[in-house]
């Protein structure tokens, strides 16, 4: 079947491509987010790849798998798309009428962006080689993908390819065309990297949907909607997090959030619509104006759950909430 439609894509038939490559899309999209770190730059950066692989389908031998093939296209337009583009700008802080406090640093991460749940079905179930270390949610929360960014496009490249999808430093150094030596010199140095910014912890998150979950979220909502900044502090691990790309504020430690949210939350009333993203727990946050009574949103925050308590606490603006299925405003309750 696969000899079959190979003949006929190469013989110019659009349908039968679509139907060679549809089953890796997905796949592809999210190893095209951990390179880059942005879903509509991922979004990109696939098209590209597939309209590469569709003009060189004449140069398709078949000595590795489509699969792989494709794999190699998009890894090459992502590291272009790393090498063209211009250093994302930070954004200076945006909500009116309130002064942020003093942060406790800034981010060494300015672009990043979250992936929507609802996109991985089918997406990380792939086949893994052997050399895979990583779950393929491990390396899809916000901590991995934001580590993967600091890391230089090359090394981020050889990890992605040898330690979440498995492949053979062979492989990936024909991948890249690069060397085994090399690919195992830019994994050693990634492997370092890496393991100097992920966060490191006793307690592993609860499972997604499960009771545990489910309790931490229900008195989280329940503290924020109310503008109880005592009893959401108390659900915070003691070093917590703060950061809210493409703001480069960054808040550590539950002194520091605990006063950042007393600006932000006491005094207005928001309303917290759940979703997931990375596979973690998120919702649109949505701010109640008096005059209109419509609830604008403001933006998707992300947790990061640790045992019984949340370890960090990522926002992102509301540009996000339509990849989410998120309107940008709901109308007055």
């Amino acid at each position: 079947m696969t000899t079959e439609l190979m003949t006929k894509a190469r013989a110019g038939d659009g349908g039968a491509f679509r139907e060679l490559t549809e089953p890796y899309r997905r796949e592809l999209l999210v190893h095209c987010y951990r390179m880059l770190g942005s879903f509509q730059d991922a979004e990109d950066a696939l098209q590209d790849a597939l309209l590469s692989a569709w003009e060189g389908l004449g140069g398709f031998e078949g000595r590795a798998s489509i699969r792989t093939w494709l794999y190699r296209i998009a890894t090459n337009r992502c590291l272009n798309a790393l090498r063209s583009a211009k250093r994302r700008q930070a954004k200076e802080w945006d909500v009116p009428e309130i002064e942020p406090p003093e942060p406790t640093g800034f981010s060494e991460v300015v672009w990043l962006e979250p992936y929507p749940d609802a996109l991985l079905e089918g997406a990380i179930d792939g086949p893994l080689g052997p050399e895979a270390r990583y779950e393929q949610t491990e390396a899809l929360s916000l901590a991995f993908v934001t580590a993967l960014q600091v890391l230089p496009a090359r090394q981020r490249a050889v990890l992605i390819l040898r330690e979440v999808l498995g492949y053979h430093a062979d492989e990936v150094a024909e991948m890249l065309d690069s060397t085994v030596v090399s690919v195992n010199s830019a994994l050693k140095r990634a492997r370092a990297g890496l393991q100097r910014r992920l966060p490191t912890g006793e307690h592993s998150a609860p499972a997604p949907n499960s009771p545990a979950e489910q309790a931490l979220v229900a008195k989280f909502v329940r503290a924020y909607g109310a503008g109880d900044v005592d009893t959401l502090v108390a659900l915070l691990t003691d070093d917590v997090r703060l950061s809210m790309p493409p703001i480069p504020l960054e808040y550590r430690g539950r002194d520091a959030v605990s006063r950042f949210y007393a600006s932000i939350i006491s005094h207005r009333r928001y309303d917290l619509v759940p979703t997931r993203a990375n596979g973690q727990v998120a919702f649109g946050t949505y701010l109640y104006a008096p005059t209109d009574g419509i609830r604008h949103g403001t933006g998707l925050l992300v947790l990061t759950l640790t045992g019984d308590r949340i370890s960090a606490l990522t926002r992102f603006d509301n540009s996000v909430l339509p990849s989410f299925g998120l309107p940008r405003s709901l109308p007055g309750s």
